[in-house]
């Protein structure tokens, strides 16, 4: 069958020649090698008001149609989603962790990016709801060394299988100078994520932070960390904690990807320069319990707190 095209200026023309030579529409349609409908459709609705044909005003009615004629935005469409997508975006979900915690009819992340980006949901916005607020960028900390026991050419092989629960990999997070920040320890099998505010950077200070950052219910098999020299004080971390600390090696983050990546999210509640000397437990507990519950990819669309849920 072939396929149908739209009338041509030309088209339009030589029907408007035929109309006033008198022939009929089925006539016209076999000397144009068109269908008789196609023709009676054309003449109906591009005519003008006293009933004559013109190809000019015909092909201006046709193409004012053709810039009305769009497809209706799909969480313009759908209400149910329009509000899921809402729902989402409050509790600081990323447009592919919504499109996939939607249980109707599949849609893509990039439905949720426009909208953002176009301001089709009022009152959300890339810089205050997505993560990277609408700019891609990474930057590197500095790891500062430390003479380490292990390395992390020393784990055994079931801490990189990620194949218990009970191996960590920590950090720090620093707001502006002086005004302290957070140690951050992140679970490396279920990806749960604990912190522990610290006023300044010294050994001392951090141990004690990653001590409490380490309460969580969770075993602590071994922990993970990089360079820096707040960790001097790792042989009592693993004397109080009961565990093995390994070190990565000299500006290689990836080496913790897993920490790096929540960190990245972390960053997202407490950007840089936050002053942490002014941020409350409360706060902090706010933000440990959204990131939590927050489904991931690598766990099958699992938050953390379902993770282990289903795990014991």
């Amino acid at each position: 069958m072939k396929s149908y095209t739209h009338f041509t200026l030309e088209e339009r023309e030589n029907l408007r020649i035929k109309l006033t030579e008198g022939k009929s529409f089925r006539q016209i349609a076999l000397e144009l090698g068109r269908n008789v409908s196609s023709i009676s459709r054309e003449v109906s609705r591009n005519k003008k008001d006293d009933g004559s044909y013109n190809a000019y005003w015909g092909r201006s009615m046709y193409q004012s149609r053709r810039q009305k004629c769009k497809r209706r935005y799909r969480l313009e469409a759908d209400i149910e989603l329009q509000k899921f997508v809402m729902e989402g975006l409050d509790k600081y979900w990323s447009p592919e962790i919504i499109a996939a915690r939607w249980h109707g009819k599949s849609f893509s992340p990039t439905t949720v990016y426009n909208a953002l980006k176009k301001k089709r949901l009022p009152g959300y916005s890339e810089r205050s709801h997505l993560r990277r607020r609408g700019i891609r960028k990474y930057c590197r900390g500095d790891n500062r060394a430390i003479r380490p026991d292990k390395t992390i050419h020393d784990r055994p092989k079931i801490i990189d299988e990620r194949a218990r629960l009970g191996d960590w990999e920590g950090d720090t997070i620093l707001g502006a100078p002086n005004n302290g920040g957070i140690v951050t320890v992140v679970d490396r099998r279920s990806r749960f994520l604990g912190m522990a505010l610290i006023f300044n950077k010294k050994a001392d200070t951090v141990e004690k932070a990653m001590c409490r950052a380490l309460s969580s219910a969770l075993p602590v098999a071994s922990i993970t960390l990089d360079n820096g020299s707040e960790f001097a004080n790792f042989r009592q971390i693993e004397k109080t904690l009961k565990t093995t600390v390994y070190f990565t090696d000299t500006h290689s983050p990836w080496q913790r990807g897993t920490n790096e990546n929540i960190n990245g999210l972390i960053r997202f509640f407490f950007p840089k320069g936050t002053d942490f000397t002014n941020v409350a437990q409360n706060k902090l507990d706010e933000v440990i319990a959204l990131i939590n519950n927050r489904p991931r990819k690598c766990l099958g669309w699992l938050s953390p707190v379902e993770f282990l849920e289903c795990c014991t």
